[in-house]
């Protein structure tokens, strides 16, 4: 089976949706599964876990209705307060969903550099861990360090960095994302995912041989095993169609063998999520 294991559904509201500027207006609309599923049937793919766009359990919750609807929709990564005080009881009141993988913060937005850090968000991620939770690491580049920290600390919990950890393919710097890729791969249960990269470079005018140098990095640390391929749709729309986002990864991975694409494009993604 084929997974995208990162994509997005909302209804555009411009008071929420405020971090979508007026230079991405193509995202400015609704973006819902009847949208996504002619991508998904061209490009050969299954199914897709919706992750987290919005910071609510509202938008967990219109995450699981959205699944329980279409059958395409395999799981869901969600949002709850990790650092609330009654974080175990939400996470209890949400185990009962089995489409409900694992959460997510939008760690990137947050000014403090050690906010993953803190007592309070450490606590949450010690819980994830009683219900069985997986979390995705959403970071910009300057807060690898304190995801290392997270990870050590919680070595045995499933982790995946989205979007490679945002290196700045744009300005083709390498350094000191590489190094951080290294560290944090050598722990055996983070797992990293092939997505984010077209809106990383330049969104007009990107070649495939921008992201060699950053995909040659990852399979060399993370190998085929712990590597799943996630279009960030409909994000990806402002730097390249779905077809496009999926033919850059497919045609790297040409060299692989039959069985590691296809732990790339759906059995990681399986494992990992527990689909």
């Amino acid at each position: 089976m084929k997974i995208d294991s990162h994509q997005h559904f909302w209804r555009y509201d411009p008071v929420r949706d405020s971090w979508i500027k007026d230079s991405m207006a193509v995202l400015k609309r609704d973006f819902l599964p009847q949208d996504l599923a002619p991508e998904l049937k061209v490009g050969g793919i299954d199914g897709c876990i919706a992750v987290q766009a919005d910071q609510s359990e509202k938008e967990t919750l219109f995450l699981l209705e959205l699944a329980a609807k279409h059958k395409f929709v395999r799981g869901v990564v969600g949002w709850v307060d990790l650092c609330a005080p009654d974080v175990a009881e939400r996470l209890e009141f949400f185990s009962v969903y089995d489409q409900l993988c694992g959460f997510r913060h939008i760690v990137q937005a947050e000014p403090d550099v050690r906010f993953m850090l803190r007592e309070p968000f450490l606590r949450g991620i010690a819980y994830l861990g009683e219900f069985g939770f997986t979390y995705d690491v959403l970071i910009s580049a300057h807060q690898f360090p304190a995801a290392i920290g997270l990870v050590s600390k919680y070595p045995d919990h499933p982790f995946v960095l989205d979007h490679l950890g945002k290196p700045p393919i744009k300005t083709k710097e390498f350094q000191p994302w590489a190094q951080h890729i290294r560290t944090l791969a050598t722990n055996p249960h983070i797992y990293c995912k092939i997505s984010g990269m077209v809106t990383e470079a330049d969104w007009k005018n990107w070649r495939a041989d921008d992201f060699k140098p950053y995909l040659d990095l990852l399979f060399e640390t993370f190998g085929a095993e712990r590597l799943m391929f996630g279009s960030d749709w409909p994000v990806c729309l402002l730097a390249g169609s779905y077809r496009q986002v999926l033919d850059l990864v497919a045609n790297y991975t040409q060299k692989l063998t039959p069985l590691d694409r296809d732990k790339i494009f759906g059995l990681n993604a399986m494992r990992f999520y527990g689909l």
